[in-house]
C-alpha cells in the first residue's frame, strides 16, 4: 500500500487534509495501537493503511465508519513540567448531532452537543477535548464535568465569561453601576485577542463536516472530535 500511496499522493492529500508524511504518522499510530489485530467475524479485506484513510476521509466527508474511530484518538496530555510560561485556552463548541439521546435542542435551534475544547496560546495544537454532553449545557458546568482541569494543573488557562469561578483567567466583568476600571477595558482587549485563537482552532476543525452535521450514534461524535483533533495537530506539527 506504500506504494500505492507514494503514486497517488494527490488523493490523499485531498481527501484527507494531510500530507503524506503527515498520515503516514497518523497509520504508524494507529499500527502501534493494535489496528492491525484479528477481530472476532470475517477478516478485514482491506490493507491497514486502506482502512485508515477511508476513516480520515469519512471523518472529512462525514460518511461513517466506527471500527477504527478509536484508534485514532488524541493522546492524553497532561501540564508540562515547565508549567510557568504555558498558556491554554478553553472554549465550547456546539455540534450538530442527530443522536438525541447525545444531544439536545440548543441555542444554535439545532439538536447539538456541547464540546469543551483546551488549545495551546503558541502552538494552536489541541491539548485535550472532552466527551459530549447536552448541548444546553452552561460552558461552567460543561467544564467541571469533563474532567479536563485535572490536565491543566499548574498551567495558566483562560476562558471567556461563561466560565467564571472555574479557575481560569476570565474578563473583568461590568456590574450595575460599577464600569470598569481604568486599564480593565485594555485587559478584556488583551484577554480576547489571545482567547480568539481558540475559535480559529475550532473554525479549522470544523472543515471537516463530521463536526458541522455528525449522523454518527453513541461514542461516535465523541471518536471523531478525538481524530479530527489529533489529525488537525499533525498537520500544525508535521
Amino acid at each position: 500500500m506504500a506504494g500505492v500511496l507514494r503514486a497517488e499522493r494527490v488523493w490523499v492529500e485531498t481527501f484527507t487534509g494531510l500530507r503524506l508524511t503527515q498520515f503516514s504518522g497518523l497509520l504508524k499510530l494507529v499500527r502501534e495501537r493494535g489496528g492491525n489485530g484479528t477481530l472476532q467475524g470475517r477478516p478485514w479485506s482491506l490493507p491497514l493503511a486502506e482502512r485508515v484513510l477511508m476513516v480520515a476521509v469519512y471523518y472529512r466527508t462525514n460518511l461513517t465508519m466506527r471500527q477504527l474511530g478509536p484508534l485514532l484518538a488524541l493522546e492524553p496530555v497532561s501540564g508540562p513540567a515547565d508549567a510557568t510560561d504555558r498558556l491554554w485556552i478553553v472554549d465550547g463548541t456546539l455540534v450538530p448531532v442527530r443522536d438525541r439521546n447525545v444531544g439536545s435542542s440548543s441555542r444554535n435551534y439545532r439538536f447539538s452537543a456541547n464540546v469543551q475544547v483546551v488549545v495551546d496560546a503558541d502552538t494552536r495544537l489541541v491539548i485535550a477535548a472532552a466527551r459530549p454532553v447536552s448541548g444546553t449545557t452552561a460552558d461552567a458546568h460543561a467544564w467541571r464535568a469533563s474532567g479536563l482541569s485535572q490536565h491543566c494543573q499548574g498551567v495558566t488557562v483562560l476562558g471567556d465569561g461563561a466560565y467564571l469561578n472555574c479557575g481560569m483567567v476570565t474578563p473583568h466583568r461590568k456590574r450595575p453601576h460599577r464600569p470598569l476600571l481604568p486599564g480593565e477595558e485594555d485587559d478584556n482587549a488583551a484577554h480576547r485577542k489571545v482567547r480568539a485563537r481558540v475559535e480559529h482552532v475550532i473554525g479549522r476543525t470544523k472543515n471537516y463536516k463530521i463536526l458541522r452535521d455528525c449522523r454518527q450514534r453513541g461514542d461516535g461524535l465523541h471518536h471523531a472530535v478525538q481524530a479530527v483533533a489529533h489529525m488537525h495537530n499533525l498537520a500544525l506539527a508535521s
